[in-house]
């Protein structure tokens, strides 16, 4: 089981709109990119403009950044789209068999160990902004280090 994609194509989008910023940035031309359906994009970015990351221009105008990208963590942006719910990035099984050793004891003695494993997922994600990864994808591009590139691609 991984972390919902959300996570990733809205990172993807948030990097897509800074490199294309002085371009039309449509839903159809964002799923290209993402090489996905423009409803998809259309419901991610609905998240990031609700969490104040882009404005979205209903038709033809398409979306653009709200906020700077040295502004924007990857911690706005896995809140944004709603990745999981508060503290609960690690699910606990319920009802285990109360009458088992392990099963009355495991719920207290792995949630203290999850909720660390989530805020130190956090305290990283909180560290790098949508500007470290536009900076790298810049640096890949530019050293060749991007494959499958055609000419006229981003």
């Amino acid at each position: 089981m991984s972390i919902s994609s959300r996570f990733a194509v809205g990172i993807h989008i948030l990097s897509l709109l800074e490199i294309n910023k002085d371009q039309v940035n449509t839903s159809e031309w964002i799923a290209s990119s993402v090489n996905t359906n423009p409803v998809v994009i259309r419901k991610i970015t609905g998240y990031l403009k609700n969490a104040g990351l882009v404005h979205v221009r209903p038709g033809i105008a398409g979306a653009c950044l709200a906020r700077d990208i040295k502004e924007i963590s990857l911690l706005d942006v896995y809140k944004a789209v709603n990745v999981v719910q508060e503290n609960e990035l690690f699910g606990v099984h319920e009802q285990p068999n109360p009458a088992c050793l392990v099963g009355k004891n495991i719920q207290q003695a792995i949630e203290p160990l999850f909720a660390s494993a989530q805020l130190a997922l956090e305290k990283a994600l909180e560290n790098v902004t949508i500007a470290d990864v536009v900076s790298d994808i810049i640096k890949r591009d530019q050293s060749g280090m991007v494959e499958n590139k055609k000419p006229g691609d981003l």
